[in-house]
């Protein structure tokens, strides 16, 4: 049996994976006015945010840890099992939280939840990697980036609406069995990487291979496996450094707005869980197109005769110019309509540039260093995030998230200037580029 497009069916079921995996971690945020009235009735709310920053921050350094951890596992054992661990792992986690009685409950289930779900990103860079040709990478980053956009337009309507019906410690159980259903079509349909999978066709395998630039590093026109250095002589490099600056900076200004949007709506303008269903979904439709865009408009360039180079660092500075005023522009936004509508501008150029900068690490190595680089980069980049969901609370005491989002600007600059400025030229690396 042959699957006519069976690189198409992957990168799908990897951003049904991301969606699962963005209504999971959305939903303590749009609960959580139900969860703090229930467990913390006595606290006030700036106490109760002080609290939600706490949980939040113990899951973001878990997923930092847990990046560094399955980047090696999936360099290990595949994408195929690497994959299944994670997704297996972290839905059971969700449904947990259906017994989570205070801040040390939350926080062990959240621990548990921030590393399994790291796999996620590693893997679907490495598989990324695995089952497509250079000039298709950014499009099929960008869709299953738009995965975590769609888990948030799903997500947020979806749970306020469940709420009607189902206690918040039900949700988290029907949550959970979301991803557990996901590995059935998963372990039946990606049997192997296409070089070896059976159900590819010659044609498709063949296009696959010989479009892998980066594996052609001896330049004799046969695929090869790329430059692999081990972990230190990795680190020597400062375009891998580059990738992981880059992301440390700009990964923050996501996770700004992925925790925070359903908690600045109660706050600042008042809404509760059903109002924030109504509006909190609104920037993640700028997601959503910004993941198209970046990935098409890449996509587009390379096959119009543009090099990696020239297009990754056009692409990346047009997300990270969108984004520097629009994040300036939230210090007053007017009502809560212009405050979504340009959270949806900044997330667009937030996914506009972030497939591009997930794709680095294909362009630099070969297919067994992508995962280690991928983890690293996504440790780094969620270590700084959870600094600043820490400081949120203190930022923006009594209401004013100014400064919250005057640090998010600064962060999508310094993010521009290491791609530009240590990235070098980006095109596949060997033993002697130690520059």
């Amino acid at each position: 049996m042959k699957i006519k497009g069976l690189r198409w069916w992957v990168i799908a079921l990897i951003a049904i994976a991301t969606i699962i995996n963005y209504i999971d971690r959305q939903s303590i945020g749009v609960l959580w006015p139900d969860i703090a009235e229930d467990l913390f009735p006595e606290s006030s709310n700036d106490e109760r945010k002080e609290i939600f920053a706490t949980i939040s921050v113990v899951f973001m350094f878990a997923y930092a840890f847990g990046q560094a951890i399955f980047g090696k596992i999936l360099d290990w054992v595949g994408t195929r099992i690497g994959f299944a661990i994670s997704i297996g792992v972290w839905s059971i986690a969700t449904a947990l939280h259906a017994l989570a009685q205070g801040v040390l409950s939350f926080g062990f289930f959240r621990t548990i939840l921030g590393i399994a779900e790291a796999g996620n990103w590693p893997g679907a860079a490495k598989a990324n990697a695995e089952w497509f040709p250079t000039e298709e990478r950014a499009f099929a980053q960008g869709l299953f980036n738009s995965g975590a956009a769609i888990g948030g337009i799903i997500a947020i309507p979806a749970i306020a609406f469940m709420t009607v019906y189902f206690s918040w410690q039900m949700i988290f159980v029907i949550v959970g069995i979301l991803g557990l259903l996901w590995l059935i079509p998963w372990l039946i349909l990606v049997k192997a990487p296409p070089k070896n999978h059976p159900w590819i066709s010659d044609e498709e395998r063949n296009y696959i291979l010989t479009g892998q630039k980066n594996q052609d590093i001896d330049n004799d026109g046969t695929p090869d496996e790329g430059y692999n250095p081990d972990t230190s002589k990795l680190l020597k490099h400062k375009q891998s450094w580059g990738v992981i600056i880059a992301s440390a900076a700009i990964d923050p200004i996501w996770w700004l707005f992925v925790v925070w949007i359903p908690i600045y709506l109660n706050e600042v303008y008042g809404m509760d869980v059903k109002t924030i269903g109504i509006y909190g979904w609104v920037p993640y439709v700028g997601a959503m197109l910004g993941a198209w865009f970046g990935g098409l408009f890449a996509q587009n360039r390379l096959k119009a005769g543009w090099t990696v180079d020239k297009t990754r660092k056009i692409i990346i500075t047009i997300g990270c110019l969108i984004m520097l005023p629009s994040l300036l522009a939230m210090a007053n936004p007017g009502g809560p309509t212009g405050a979504v509508l340009i959270m949806a501008l900044i997330l667009f150029g937030f996914q506009t540039a972030i497939g591009n900068v997930q794709t680095l690490p294909s362009d630099f190595f070969g297919g067994k260093t992508i995962g280690t680089l991928s983890g690293i980069a996504g440790m780094a980049a969620k270590l700084t995030a959870a600094a600043l969901i820490y400081l949120v609370p203190w930022l923006t005491s009594g209401g004013n998230y100014t400064p919250a989002f005057v640090i998010g600007a600064t962060m999508a600059i310094i993010a521009l200037a290491s791609i530009w400025l240590l990235c070098g030229k980006i095109e596949p690396l060997n033993e002697n580029k130690l520059n």
